[in-house]
């Protein structure tokens, strides 16, 4: 009876937030805003040598400023390089050399849409991602002739370069997309893009070639710039985090979501990190060089309702008729660990599994591990499911015995009810002596199945996040296990098993409670029918496994006492 009372209130539980989180996309999505109120003077009030909001100043921050209420990204109608490799389609705009366009070409749409690749990165308004980077003035006594601050190579500066397009040949291990800038007085910037065959990172490095008189003041910038959230990016009834993270040594992954950037400005010292834009499945990142000194910073741009994220090098005095670089990678790619992993600590945990990740991690490497067996997703999750069953069978057996009990007590508790009645007090105390009697513990049957939820809790987000299962085929009709099930077999199977399950129970002596309970199996069959079929297809392997396990611990283990049967 605790036993079903506690799986009742997991299950309000589990369906309140559901509620909850479907809540949270239709009416807490940011809106564009209308517009935006003039600064006193009416025009715009620019940062040193900025004409956007969007570039930051030296020192990380971005400047307050007003704008259109509508303003065009530059890139938009302006001509970009085309890239092609192995596994990405890029298209980089003139403006900046900034990325604004990425096409994953191993990752189709949809099923029904395999001719077309996921795009990650566009500057169309509609799904708005780009990623930006330039050089900034860091010292306000530079000018040039007209005692204007000097000019930089920003994001929205324009630059040349030799093709219009760059494809990785049959051969070819990598390719480098260059582009140029000059100042009037003899500095020369090479922006240059390298692409490899097999990788989604992009090493991207600024040659500063200092031909002037005079010694040059810059700083490096990077950042992410993305619309916000949308109910078309989510998967119905399946929360998962977008927005921006940053990773310090001191924090190794911070979520920074769409509302922190509104109510405030990040500004945080940064070493050995990096800043990413996530999604489920799919991230983009900037990461530094290693021991570079960066400050991360955030801005949300209400004018054109977009917000951004990025890190700022400190500054770098270059003399006069020498050179240097500033290096960089981007990540722009699905969420592979081991890709992650190779780009920068812990960018791994981008496949963010909560704050059970401790559990998740070597969840997700033993279903790998089977996976790399089998050849079939679908397969491994049921063997997995297998593995967790076996290692706790001796909390399910104690489970049961507990259980076993307390429906051999089900005729006596039965007769203190009749007996006392309404009398509560009476009742309780009637009810305890019982158990002490018969040495019962109404606890029993529940505190091992407490124990076992985390990890089940844990490959629940595991199954949810990993982009490995993302059109997947099991067998049958599912050819997607990270999409719901197209004739809901499995949601019908797993409403089965819990009914099968639920009479294999102890019956709830309180009569309203236990018709509740006969609602549950339908509830949940109807909530999950949504859900991705991987995780259905685990809670129909589990709840099988459940009740084979029952039965044979109640016959096998604990006797003929214990009929599965209830008596009437």
């Amino acid at each position: 009876m605790e036993t079903q009372r506690l799986l009742l209130y997991m299950a309000f539980g589990f369906i309140s937030l559901i509620l909850y989180q479907t809540w949270m996309l239709d009416y807490h999505t940011p809106q564009p805003a209308q517009g935006q109120q003039p600064s006193a003077s009416g025009t715009a009030v620019p940062g040193p040598g900025n004409t956007a909001l969007d570039i930051p100043d030296a020192s990380g921050s971005v400047p307050i400023a007003s704008v259109p209420a509508v303003q065009v990204d530059a890139t938009v109608n302006t001509p970009s390089v085309d890239v092609s490799t192995d596994v990405l389609n890029i298209g980089i705009s003139t403006i900046g050399a900034t990325i604004v366009f990425a096409e994953l070409k191993e990752y189709p749409v949809s099923l029904k849409r395999q001719n077309e690749p996921f795009v990650l990165m566009s500057n169309d308004p509609g799904r708005y991602l780009v990623g930006q980077s330039g050089l900034l003035n860091a010292n306000p006594e530079q000018v040039d002739a007209a005692g204007n601050p000097s000019p930089v190579p920003n994001h929205e500066m324009q630059m040349s370069t030799t093709e219009s397009s760059f494809t990785l040949e049959e051969g070819q291990d990598e390719i480098k997309v260059p582009f140029v800038w000059q100042s009037d007085n003899g500095i020369t910037v090479t922006k240059t893009l390298t692409f490899r065959r097999g990788s989604y990172e992009v090493d991207v490095d600024y040659l500063i070639d200092n031909g002037s008189d005079a010694p040059w003041a810059v700083s490096h910038y990077r950042q992410l710039k993305r619309k916000p959230g949308t109910k078309d990016e989510k998967q119905q009834f399946v929360n998962t985090y977008i927005g921006a993270v940053v990773s310090t040594p001191e924090d190794r992954y911070q979520k920074y979501d769409f509302g922190d950037m509104e109510d405030e400005r990040l500004n945080l010292p940064v070493t050995n990190g990096w800043i990413a834009m996530i999604q489920h499945y799919f991230a983009t990142a900037w990461v530094p060089q290693q021991d570079e000194i960066n400050t991360a910073y955030s801005r949300y741009l209400p004018s054109e309702n977009r917000y951004l994220i990025g890190l700022i090098s400190n500054g770098q005095s270059i003399a006069a008729g020498t050179q240097h670089t500033f290096s960089t990678t981007a990540y722009i790619g699905p969420k592979i660990q081991e890709k992650l992993k190779a780009v920068a600590p812990n960018l791994e945990l981008t496949v963010d599994y909560g704050w059970l990740t401790i559990l998740a991690q070597p969840l997700f490497w033993l279903l790998k591990t089977i996976h790399g067996f089998v050849g079939n997703w679908g397969w491994a999750i049921i063997l997995v499911t297998c593995v967790i069953k076996a290692i706790f069978y001796k909390l399910s057996e104690a489970s049961y015995r507990s259980m076993a009990k307390m429906k051999k007590l089900q005729p006596k508790l039965q007769e203190l009810k009749e007996r006392y009645g309404d009398d509560r007090a009476k009742m309780g105390q009637a009810t305890m002596e019982l158990y002490k009697k018969e040495k019962a513990n109404p606890l029993g049957g529940c505190l091992p199945m407490l124990i076992q939820i985390p990890v089940f809790i844990a490959l629940y987000w595991t199954l949810l996040e990993s982009v490995e299962l993302r059109q997947a085929p099991w067998m049958f009709h599912i050819k997607d296990l990270a999409i719901r099930d197209p004739y809901f077999i499995l949601p019908v199977l797993m409403s089965v098993t819990m009914y099968i399950q639920q009479k294999l129970n102890p019956a709830p002596v309180d009569p309203i409670q236990a018709k509740v309970f006969q609602f549950l199996p339908l509830i949940f069959g109807v909530f999950f029918a949504m859900f991705p079929a991987g995780l259905v297809l685990y809670w129909v392997v589990n709840n099988t496994l459940t009740i084979i396990q029952q039965y044979y611990i109640t016959r096998k283990v604990l006797g003929d006492d214990f009929s599965l049967t209830s008596k009437e």
